[in-house]
């Protein structure tokens, strides 16, 4: 499971040009699934990202997670992220995990975070989607469980 995860001032998803979701300070969380992927890996990368800490504390240092901040999580699906570019010059997109595989687990993913308490959002499952963002700093991370 992979995710790239950007520190933003807000974020949102619009479907069709209308917004389907939006958060203000927080994480935006693009999560990619693999075929090998499981429960354990989803509940690991969820525990690690909500305990990240990517936040600026009073002295400029980055000492606070998302948690410590009480910010927002807006989690969108994102399969490309499994793409592999080795080879050739197009993705071969073999390590994606099948749609319903991947959507448990992106739903099991989004379950774990919403137990954190914060305010969580999401995109809609292989919706074709415009994903806007602020990122903040630029700060963003790429972590893997």
């Amino acid at each position: 499971m992979k995710a790239l995860i950007q520190r933003v001032k807000n974020a949102s998803v619009a479907i069709n040009g209308k917004i389907f979701s939006k958060i203000n300070s927080g994480i935006l969380v693009f999560l990619g699934v693999e075929k090998a992927d499981t429960k354990e890996n989803a509940q690991k990368l969820a525990d690690k990202i909500l305990k990240l800490r990517i936040f600026e504390d009073n002295t400029e240092k980055m000492n606070l997670s998302i948690q410590d901040i009480k910010g927002e999580i807006l989690i969108v699906s994102q399969f490309t992220l499994c793409g592999n570019c080795a080879k050739g010059t197009r993705p071969s997109f073999d390590n994606a995990a099948k749609p319903e595989i991947a959507k448990d687990l992106y739903e099991y993913f989004v379950n774990i975070v919403e137990q954190s308490g914060l305010n969580v959002q999401t995109g809609k499952f292989q919706a074709m989607m415009d994903v806007s963002l602020i990122n903040d700093g630029p700060v963003t991370f790429w972590v893997e469980k």
